[in-house]
């Protein structure tokens, strides 16, 4: 498994979009990672006008661990001229 952390960009896929007690989020799966990874559609976190729907590719960077598994503090579309494999570091 990479060393997860702000550096590191994955690739993922949006497994659902929901509308909770905190605002509105997304989980996605990448494999490059167990479990699932969330993030935040709150403007300074999610980097897009529209939201993503199940099945987007999404770009997510700046991820944690919590307590209740992985988080994204930066996320946005996969673009056709991203660079972005399952896993690369910036540079």
């Amino acid at each position: 498994m990479p060393s997860i952390g702000e550096a590191t960009t994955l690739k993922a896929v949006v497994q659902k979009v929901i509308d909770g007690k905190h605002g509105c989020y997304a989980v996605a799966n990448s494999d490059k990672i167990e479990g699932s990874i969330t993030f935040s559609l709150d403007p300074t976190v999610w980097k897009e006008k529209v939201y993503p729907q199940e099945g987007y590719m999404v770009v997510l960077s700046d991820i944690r661990k919590k307590s209740a598994g992985w988080r994204a503090h930066s996320a946005r579309f996969l673009r056709p001229n991203d660079k972005v494999s399952n896993s690369s570091k910036k540079h």
